[in-house]
């Protein structure tokens, strides 16, 4: 996970509370004057930083509070949660993609079920429509430190995945596997979604 520790502290527009970087989003304006999200911290320019959390973002968006951070014609859509939401799960199915061409990844029951008995899973996957029943079987396989991240569309870990009918995937530790649980982490923070095993 990313640590926080090394990130310098931000003041968020709306909670006026100082945290680390990792857990706030950046924003800045574009050229049209338009507020956009700048997830990866790297855009140029003036940001301001937001809790990362969509309530927040919705009050921030509400208040007007760009106005007063950036610049009083500074123009934030409100749609922008849905935005960053958006752009949240495309980062980290992106990043599941990297862990498949990386041969970290396996999906189908019974590969899930392998990997899970021989150790080395970080991550248990299920598709936020999986029966139940199979799911709950895989999670008693699995191991404390393990996150299972339940909150995949089908067409998410389809695409991830290159094929259809996509339900339950494992991933084996790894750099990338690394960086695909700092993004779920992010994604859980601004959703408010609770995964097991991931700290």
């Amino acid at each position: 996970m990313e640590d926080d520790t090394t990130l310098p502290e931000r003041t968020c527009i709306v909670t006026r509370e100082q945290k680390p970087e990792a857990e706030l989003i950046r924003f800045v304006l574009s050229p049209e004057g338009q507020v956009v999200p700048d997830l990866k911290r790297k855009l140029p320019g003036r940001g301001c930083w937001v809790t990362k959390s969509r309530v927040t973002l919705a009050e921030a968006v509400k208040r007007q509070a760009f106005a007063r951070a950036l610049e009083k014609n500074a123009k934030a859509d409100e749609g922008l949660p849905d935005l960053v939401g958006t752009l949240m799960r495309k980062d980290l199915v992106q990043a599941l993609s990297l862990c498949r061409k990386a041969g970290l990844a396996v999906s189908g029951f019974t590969k899930v079920e392998d990997a899970l008995g021989k150790g080395h899973v970080t991550a248990l996957i299920h598709v936020s429509t999986a029966k139940p029943d199979g799911a709950a079987k895989l999670n008693r396989k699995s191991g404390p430190d393990c996150a299972i991240l339940d909150f995949f569309a089908p067409h998410e870990l389809d695409l991830a995945f290159g094929r259809e009918n996509v339900v339950h995937a494992a991933i084996n530790d790894g750099g990338q596997a690394r960086n695909l649980l700092d993004l779920a982490n992010s994604l859980a923070q601004y959703e408010n979604l609770q995964i097991k095993g991931l700290n």
